[in-house]
């Protein structure tokens, strides 16, 4: 199989695919589309199966981008990088730099930003070698953050648009999938909000936390998405919505940070039928991308009132999003590409 011939290639400007034998470094960077601005994307790293697994991410995620970048209202076009390899025992510095180097040889077509299995050193290591990196110490820093509360302004627009009411998350029933950066920092807010909470991960130990700061109740990895809650905060890895689950799912809302949370998109016409409500997945998760337009290394001053002000705009990008879909009896995540499309297609 070609790069043009695979399932997830979507008339990518650019792909890209770097080794440096020293250090080992397998990776890709996948270009979407740049009519708005430079490609500006996570770089992930993760033990991928095989080559073909770890194109089908960048080729997918770096589309998400463009479309995030959009609706979110940014100078940005959509790329992704990913390297393939365990981040407990495969980085090294070296390996940082080595992957600097890839991004630095496409001149700023492609800027980095920090993902899964990276850490804000890890963005510090890359940039002593290129410029072309952001969420660095120097930047910006972590943009989890920023993204958890983005999430959880989008959970408060579908909860108000879902169950008509307007008096915020008292009691309203979240399962949080994944209780990473992002989801732990989301539990928090939730709990701020007096959300109840269930929630599951791999790591045993930040469940028992979130047991213990919160009082989530914790729940079986395989049995998260199918527990009876208003709202299912998918925050782990991507595909949670698929032939099998999405006749599982117990909640009224879909609404985390996972990016790709649908495995075909056919699966938001199947929540549509369901009576499900699905936040878009590259519309609730742009915290990150928004905290990093505002940073230093695109002009900003990184200014929170700046930066939380434009988070807000989540939650009546997605009400929009709402009401366009039930007006024209549409998925919410076909009428969302569509408003996206109108802005990035129509720019040369």
């Amino acid at each position: 199989m070609t790069v043009f011939s695979a399932p997830d290639y979507d008339g990518h400007e650019h792909v890209s695919f770097g080794h440096d034998p020293e250090t080992g470094l397998r990776a890709i960077i996948a270009i979407h589309n740049s009519n708005l601005g430079p490609g500006v994307g996570g770089c992930r790293m993760w033990p991928y199966e095989n080559d073909m697994t770890a194109l089908h991410d960048a080729l997918r995620l770096s589309r998400g981008m463009t479309y995030k970048s959009a609706l979110a209202g940014l100078p940005f076009g959509g790329g992704k990088s990913v390297i393939i390899g365990d981040a407990r025992t495969d980085k090294t510095p070296a390996l940082m730099q080595a992957m600097g180097r890839f991004v630095e040889s496409l001149s700023g077509r492609y800027i980095a930003a920090e993902d899964i299995g990276m850490t804000v050193a890890d963005m510090d290591e890359m940039a002593t070698v290129t410029d072309h990196v952001t969420g660095t110490s120097a930047t910006s820093g972590n943009p989890s953050p920023y993204t958890a509360y983005g999430v959880m302004r989008g959970i408060e627009a579908a909860v108000e648009y879902k169950f008509q009411r307007n008096d915020g998350l008292e009691d309203t029933h979240v399962a949080i999938q994944g209780l990473g950066a992002v989801g732990f920092d989301l539990a928090r807010r939730l709990h701020e909000k007096g959300a109840r909470l269930h929630v599951a991960d791999i790591n045993i130990e930040a469940v028992q936390k979130a047991v213990d700061e919160f009082g989530a109740t914790p729940v079986d990895t395989h049995e998260i998405h199918a527990v009876d809650v208003d709202v299912f905060a998918p925050c782990a890895l991507g595909a949670v919505i698929n032939d099998t689950t999405v006749n599982e799912l117990g909640a009224k809302i879909i609404a985390g940070s996972a990016n790709n949370q649908l495995a075909e998109d056919r699966h938001g016409s199947a929540l549509t039928a369901r009576d499900i409500l699905y936040a878009p997945d590259y519309v609730i998760n742009a915290g990150g991308i928004i905290e990093i337009a505002h940073g230093k290394k695109f002009g900003g001053d990184h200014d929170d009132v700046e930066i939380y002000a434009h988070l807000d705009g989540i939650h009546d990008t997605l009400s929009e999003i709402f009401k366009r879909a039930e007006t024209e009896g549409a998925a919410t995540n076909f009428v969302a590409d569509k408003m996206a499309e109108e802005r990035f297609k129509t720019t040369i």
